[in-house]
């Protein structure tokens, strides 16, 4: 017996010393050298050495490379391959030795020798052939010499409070011809402007100046519903004429001299002045068939890289979204690796790009801010969409492939983001989101705190390819300098989609699983909480389809479900707010109960496919109202709420954001459950104590009081456009114009070729805000008999010829 004891122990310990020699550190140290063996006391200097050490252990051996504090300057962009790869027993991690402390960077640190310039302004001559996109000092970007300034606390362009008007506004105009005939040469400057619906924005660089004095430009292209810029919101920047405030800097390439502008208290002879060499830090670059696996990244920081919003310009399918596929990160056939409790700061596009095939990848407890663009984007390969269509637009059902599920598996699956802090991203590029997925499957985003950002907080672009899991996130201060989005935002115009409302629900009728044909799985958005003061707290926008919506706390926008099937919401409590059904499909099989809301529903161009007193959806029904009876009973016509009560929640604490009912609370009775309020965003203590937390609003039980005036006209009804859900349903680009509410067979409507849910935006050539103001303008032409009425239609312009009588 004594024998085989000591048997097992020499076994035990044996095993014990194999495991501990198949652990291999390698050290770097920015003080190293490259000749040195790796070791703790002989680090090494550059990544590039570290990496090729790692090869002849790798995949066997328990390898770790440490990076000791300070900044590690990549000439070229690190690139991992299928042989850097670990394996599942032996993972291969980069980590800083302390979190936080060891920075790798695109940049390069520049020592100038300043001299006073004129004005506060100082300059340098920059030895070397360099393109300065972005200006570092002291570890915080500076601003590119620009018009308008820069204004603390503003949003649009950091110098607008968003109002939805397309007024210009002449004193902050970059066009102006007299401004730009003061600059001496605006060659290389670049254009920024809002889509004039603010849908997303554009960009251009500037490349001369005509013989009128207008500018030469070339871009535009970031953005796949194409418009002319904003009248109001727009920017020029890199141009020297306008360095005229602290903070802002300015560079001669042809002469290689820097004109910087210091903030005051910063002293210019001992700042650390850094600028941006590289787009891309480190690729992940592997196949399907021979991955990049098992690679962790740990503890570090990811800074210096250049804007990219020229390069972005590819079309992800009929979303009103482009892209560009880099980043800071940036994964190409990848499988089983983890980014973890790493920060990403002030990079200048996206901070991680999940590119075509990569499979279980997880980025955890990271800090993403600052961003010029995406936080982190999942983009797969269009390629795999059968039918594919690129544009807003018409489809051509004779024509499509029919066959479920995309061609292949060129696209990211079964992913993870969690617990992760992102916040202030779109700094450059506002049509981006802290998470955008487009032909991806399977993306979990769980416990991240998300906000301050220019659109929706968590993006889906289409239904291609489903799965998807949006769960215990706080999302909110979000859509701050563009309009007609949510804190969620999603589209679903896949193959069994078309404008024409009544058309898709043909097909639909002729097959009930064609909704499904692009998602494998339904898309599931649970046990979060959100809150949007400029559009919709959860936006399912047109064509979304297929989720399952629960136990989610609305604090501000409300629920917006546009055309779409088969969705379902139960159990969430919307604060101030309902539900708002617009342009819904004949038996879409939406499902409605269980939820508290607080006031009546509020449809926007319902009339587009239903009759007045058309059943709404599946089932809405069993739940409660927290305002009164009238709301309640107010779309009972339509099959709604002949089970709902009214009544108060009885919440908790809403104060301290506990919105729990109380064990005698109606609630419960209509079948509300109680989920728990504490669970959402991030979970790591550090985070938790960086993160922000949402305002909550005090609770209203009054319902919107709103006159909706409906006029009659030539026979028919029409009314004005009122409200926010009224634009977004018409997607008209100002809360403006008349829509046309019926337009019975034989009325002068019809007659002259008018269509229900038409809205008139323009009288000969000038815009229509108001009924009132058509009659006027048609009052006022005197004799004139016949006009032209610009209608939108189907979100495009139509002509039609009125004839007065």
């Amino acid at each position: 017996m004594q024998t085989v004891f000591h048997l097992l122990l020499i076994l035990i310990i044996g095993s014990f010393f194999s495991c501990q020699k198949k652990a291999i550190d390698i050290y770097i140290s920015p003080k190293g050298n490259d000749n040195n063996t790796g070791s703790k006391n002989q680090p090494v200097q550059s990544l590039s050495r570290a990496q090729n050490l790692t090869k002849k252990y790798v995949g066997n051996f328990l390898v770790k490379v440490i990076l000791e504090d300070g900044t590690y300057y990549l000439s070229e962009t690190m690139v991992f391959k299928p042989e850097d790869s670990g394996s599942e027993k032996f993972p291969v991690t980069w980590q800083a030795a302390n979190e936080g402390k060891a920075v790798i960077s695109g940049g390069l640190e520049l020592e100038p020798d300043w001299e006073p310039y004129r004005e506060g302004i100082y300059r340098a001559k920059i030895e070397g052939n360099h393109t300065i996109d972005q200006l570092y000092v002291n570890g915080q970007r500076q601003r590119m010499a620009r018009f308008p300034n820069a204004v603390e606390g503003k949003n649009v362009f950091d110098t607008w409070e968003l109002i939805h008007t397309r007024e210009p506004d002449p004193d902050n105009d970059p066009l102006n011809p007299e401004r730009i005939a003061s600059w001496a040469n605006p060659a290389g400057a670049y254009i920024h402007a809002m889509h004039n619906a603010l849908w997303g924005d554009m960009h251009w660089r500037v490349t001369g100046r005509n013989d009128d004095g207008s500018l030469q430009m070339k871009g535009g292209w970031q953005n796949n519903r194409p418009s002319l810029m904003h009248p109001r919101y727009r920017m020029v920047e890199n141009v020297f004429e306008e360095l005229d405030v602290p903070g802002e800097w300015y560079f001669d390439e042809k002469k290689g001299m820097l004109y910087y502008f210091p903030s005051p208290g910063t002293n210019i002879t001992s700042a650390k002045v850094e600028i941006v060499r590289l787009k891309h830090l480190i690729e992940f670059n592997g196949t399907k068939e021979n991955p990049v696996q098992f690679v962790q990244l740990q503890g570090l920081v990811f800074r210096h890289t250049a804007r990219s919003f020229m390069e972005n310009r590819e079309p992800l399918l009929r979303s009103d979204w482009t892209v560009y596929r880099g980043g800071a990160l940036v994964f190409n056939g990848a499988t089983d690796c983890v980014v973890s409790d790493c920060e990403f700061d002030q990079l200048g596009g996206n901070s991680i790009f999940v590119n075509n095939y990569n499979r279980r990848l997880t980025f955890k407890s990271c800090h993403i801010h600052h961003g010029g663009a995406n936080g982190i984007a999942f983009v797969g390969d269009p390629e795999m969409v059968r039918s594919p269509l690129f544009r807003y637009g018409e489809q051509d059902f004779e024509q499509i492939d029919r066959t479920p599920g995309p061609k292949g598996d060129n696209y990211p699956a079964d992913c993870l983001v969690e617990d992760c802090l992102i916040t202030m991203t779109g700094r450059d590029e506002k049509q981006t989101s802290p998470v955008q997925i487009s032909m991806s499957h399977k993306v979990t985003v769980r416990h991240c705190s998300i906000y301050d950002v220019p659109r929706a907080g968590i993006n889906i672009s289409e239904g291609t390819f489903g799965g998807h899991v949006i769960e215990y996130c706080d999302v909110f201060n979000t859509v701050l300098e563009t309009g007609d989005h949510g804190s969620f935002n999603s589209w679903g115009r896949d193959r069994f989609w078309t404008p024409d409302i009544l058309e898709t629900a043909v097909e639909i009728k002729n097959n009930p699983e064609l909704y499904k044909l692009d998602m494998l799985d339904s898309n599931i958005i649970r046990n979060s909480r959100w809150r949007c003061d400029h559009g919709w707290d959860i936006d399912l926008d047109d064509g979304s389809s297929w989720y399952r919506i629960y136990n989610n706390v609305l604090l501000n926008g409300g629920l917006k479900m546009r055309e779409g099937y088969d969705r379902i919401a139960t159990n969430n409590i919307i604060i101030n707010n309902s539900l708002h059904p617009h342009v819904w499909y004949p038996e879409s099989g939406d499902v409605f109960k269980h939820n508290i809301v607080f006031g009546a529903y509020r449809p926007a161009a319902m009339q587009r496919g239903l009759a007045p007193d058309d059943k709404w959806g599946k089932e809405i029904d069993y739940n409660l109202f927290a305002t009164n009876q009238k709301d309640m009973e107010k779309f009972k016509v339509n099959g709604c709420d002949s089970n709902s009560v009214v009544g108060d929640p009885l919440f908790v604490d809403p104060s301290e954001r506990d919105f729990r009912v109380k064990e005698n609370s109606p609630a419960l009775k209509i079948g509300f459950q109680n989920f728990p309020m504490d669970k959402f965003g991030v979970v790591s203590e550090n985070l938790k104590k960086m993160a922000k937390t949402p305002e909550i609003p005090q609770v209203i039980t009054s319902s919107e009081s709103s006159t909706g005036k409906i006029y009659n006209w030539l026979g028919g009804k029409v009314k004005n456009i009122e409200t926010l859900g009224e634009q977004s349903a018409s997607g008209l680009s100002s809360m403006s114009g008349v829509s046309i509410l019926d337009v019975p067979e034989y009325s002068d409507l019809a007659k002259f070729g008018f269509e229900k849910s038409d809205v008139i935006v323009a009288c000969n050539g000038q815009n229509v805000k108001t009924f009132e103001q058509l009659i006027g303008l048609l009052q006022e032409s005197g004799d004139k008999k016949s006009f032209e009425l610009a209608v939108m239609r189907n979100q495009s312009i139509n002509k039609l010829k009125f004839k007065s009588e």
